[in-house]
């Protein structure tokens, strides 16, 4: 059986993320000409701040560095987390995209975009938001119905609990 470069740096790497309370959620190797770039995903349910991030990749270069996992030649390291309107893949995606809104493709066909309110074993329960007036209704989507997911960036959200409190 053999192990690809990002499986063998996975195993490598990933018991010194989840050290620092973080998850290794991507690696990625590419080479552009002579130049290698080894990007490094990570992430946590309360997110990962700029401190932690620099304390994950040094703790990663230096790793790198005392082993041959990168073999010869430069390379840069970049450490980082997922963007804004990242994929959900894994169960722990859609627990930290409660109350983010998702566009969600679904297996019967079509899209869904919709709010997720609850995640439990099975699926989550959303919100589908009312359009020209009409109120938001509610729905039940099971692992199994999604396809691919994506939480989506909202610029003019009103954050209803604040509003609640006023």
């Amino acid at each position: 059986m053999s192990t690809t470069q990002s499986e063998r740096l996975r195993e490598l790497l990933e018991p010194l993320v989840t050290s620092q309370g973080l998850d290794l959620e991507e690696i990625e190797l590419d080479s552009v000409g002579r130049k290698r770039v080894l990007r490094v995903v990570v992430d946590s349910d309360t997110g990962a701040d700029l401190d932690q991030i620099a304390d994950v990749s040094r703790a990663l270069s230096a790793k790198l560095d005392e082993t041959d996992a990168m073999g010869e030649g430069e390379y840069t390291l970049e450490v980082g987390t997922p963007g804004a309107e990242r994929p959900l893949t894994e169960h722990r995606h859609y627990v930290r995209a409660t109350d983010r809104l998702v566009k969600f493709q679904l297996a019967e066909g079509g899209e869904l975009v919709a709010r997720i309110l609850k995640v439990d074993d099975e699926g989550l329960d959303t919100e589908v938001p009312g359009v020209k007036g009409r109120k938001a209704t509610a729905r039940r989507l099971a692992f199994d119905d999604i396809v691919r997911a994506r939480v989506q960036v909202e610029f003019s959200r009103k954050d209803n609990k604040k509003e609640e409190e006023a």
